[in-house]
């Protein structure tokens, strides 16, 4: 999971890479605690998809299965792209993008839409506002040094 080689040998990491570790991490036990009865609340009437499902994680996030699954992907590909300076730069970046749009998309459809497949609610979408402007942030502010370096290798 490293860029660069020290002088004994062992290999380090970039912050950059080491927060886009970090992030995919937690998403992954997000995506895994979603799946835990008591963690998540109304755990029995979690579906697979869609706004009648009525699991709450920590009894605030409304999740379903495939909301669960997104979870897990997202962390899996956060863990995948930590391993090189540009990937863990390009996840946190437009990781950071991606919350953004849900954020805008779950502004837009109705609690009760059938548009709402993740399912999101009040909760779920401001911590998609928090989590996008974070991951942006954060790919911009741990790689500003290298990029106006002028490292060809960011």
């Amino acid at each position: 999971m490293s860029t660069t080689s020290s002088a004994r040998g062992k290999m380090t990491s970039s912050t950059v890479q080491k927060a886009a570790l970090t992030v995919g991490i937690v998403f992954l036990v997000v995506g895994v605690l979603g799946f835990v009865p008591g963690i998540t609340s109304n755990y029995g009437t979690m579906m697979f998809a869609g706004h009648d499902s009525d699991a709450l994680l920590l009894g605030v996030f409304q999740v379903s299965i495939l909301h669960n699954i997104v979870h897990l992907l997202f962390g899996v590909a956060g863990v995948a792209l930590a391993r090189s300076y540009s990937g863990a730069r390009n996840f946190l970046i437009w990781g950071g993008v991606i919350y953004l749009v849900l954020w805008l998309y779950g502004l837009f459809i109705g609690p009760e839409s059938t548009a709402n497949f993740v399912p999101l609610n009040s909760a779920d979408n401001w911590l998609h506002l928090i989590l996008g402007i974070g991951m942006i942030a954060l790919g911009f502010l741990l790689s500003r040094n290298r990029a106006r370096a002028g490292d060809a290798r960011a």
